[in-house]
């Protein structure tokens, strides 16, 4: 079977999170590995929330193919069915291309390849899990707490890096060693119900809780380099000829001397913590004065920072609005300083020839957060061609997702690499 098509298949199986349905993945994977008499199973935390395992080779060495089957939700607007899996142009369009189905498909393709031609002396453990896109309760969590064997490995490989960009004309691919962690917090205003042909504003809790959003969007965070993030923008800064030692303080002129938006984006995002106000809801009626209103802000932390951090920073300005915090989770990082990262990179430049390899951290949040809080090192990379245009880059969590086949190839051929380097062939 052909790469693209095990992404086809799986892109048609709508696992969408919430509510799930990851059991569809994971029956479709099982039936793959069964028929390769690769050994299996399907976990279940509760009825149709479920992760697939699989384990090929035997030897002390160990390492874990990471990945998770669920998808967000789809929007309106896209220019193709999200469900259809369709492979045209090179492409193979439909939700979860990117994040993460590609990496499931490449993941499976890899581990069926080399138990069609390997004997490894070592155990390959490939897990797609249930859950990571609503913080992974059902999935990586449920198999730490309750199967770590099952997934404990020397190291893991899972999904975490941006995406390879080209720099003054050097290709630049990159390896997540760590991530930011969610501090989500759900703010509420209180006001005092009334007819809306008299209003007193300041009764007003919808009104209260823009002041409060204003206030939000109007707060500087303080800019912090870790050792990581410093080492990857000082390179990248060198590549385009900045003339600076990076510091905290000249950042902002950095990111205007860079041409790739998106690259600036997301090194804004990774050196400092960062707020989104993504739900609102208050009122429930044009003519009645809100005397409620609450708001679900997405706030991502670094290394360093903690829940106490972000209460300490936001309080000043949130006033006597209602605080509560809806999920948190400590940021993570696994150390370059180790033979896994040393042979990844290698693996990486083996595959890919003449390129910068950067380690850097994950803006978001991934499964690896599990792995390395059970001492497992995890480090996640975004192999991919230069196919990918910042459209594609919007497309993860946006509209018309798709992976071109080239760079699910060269996913797996990385992978086969590998392994076949680690579990010592």
């Amino acid at each position: 079977m052909k790469i693209e098509t095990i992404l086809s298949d799986i892109i048609r199986i709508e696992s969408v999170n919430p509510p799930g349905g990851e059991i569809g993945v994971a029956t479709y994977l099982k039936k793959l590995f069964d028929q390769q008499k690769i050994p299996s199973e399907i976990i279940e935390s509760s009825p149709g929330r479920a992760s697939f395992i699989a384990t090929l080779g035997e030897g002390k060495r160990s390492l874990l193919y990471l990945s998770h089957a669920d998808v967000v939700p789809v929007s309106d607007g896209w220019s193709f069915p999200p469900f259809s899996g369709e492979i045209k142009d090179g492409f193979v369009h439909g939700r979860g291309a990117l994040d993460c189905k590609g990496l499931v498909a490449a993941e499976a393709f890899a581990m069926l390849t080399l138990a069609q031609t390997t004997r490894l002396k070592g155990r390959l453990i490939f897990a797609a899990t249930a859950d990571e896109e609503t913080g992974g309760k059902m999935g990586a969590q449920y198999l730490a707490e309750h199967f770590p064997e099952k997934i404990r490995a020397d190291f893991a490989v899972n999904e975490g890096a941006e995406a390879p960009v080209g720099i003054n004309g050097k290709p630049c691919h990159f390896i997540s060693v760590g991530e930011k962690g969610p501090s989500w917090l759900k703010l509420k205003t209180k006001g005092v119900a009334g007819h809306g042909s008299v209003p007193y504003l300041p009764n007003n809790a919808v009104v209260k809780m823009a002041k409060v959003l204003n206030s939000l969007a109007n707060y500087t965070p303080r800019v912090v380099l870790t050792p990581e993030v410093k080492h990857l923008i000082q390179s990248i800064a060198e590549l385009n000829g900045f003339p600076k030692e990076v510091n905290e303080g000249n950042l902002n002129e950095l990111f205007s001397h860079l041409k790739d938006v998106s690259l600036s984006a997301y090194l804004r995002a990774i050196t400092r913590m960062t707020i989104s106000p993504n739900v609102i809801q208050g009122g429930v009626k044009t003519n009645i004065v809100p005397d409620s209103c609450q708001a679900e802000v997405d706030i991502r932390i670094l290394p360093g920072q903690n829940k106490k951090y972000v209460l300490n920073e936001l309080k000043p300005i949130l006033g006597d609005t209602e605080i509560e915090t809806i999920q948190y989770h400590a940021p993570t990082l696994s150390s370059t300083d180790t033979d896994a990262y040393r042979l990844i990179t290698d693996t990486l430049k083996e595959c890919l020839g003449e390129v910068t390899v950067m380690p850097t951290i994950c803006a978001g949040a991934t499964d690896s957060r599990y792995m390395r809080e059970m001492g497992v090192p995890s480090y996640g990379i975004g192999m991919m061609t230069f196919k990918i245009d910042p459209a594609m880059k919007a497309s993860v969590h946006g509209k018309d997702e798709k992976l071109d086949i080239e760079s699910l190839r060269l996913k797996s051929d990385f992978l086969v690499r590998l392994a076949k380097k680690y579990l010592g062939v």
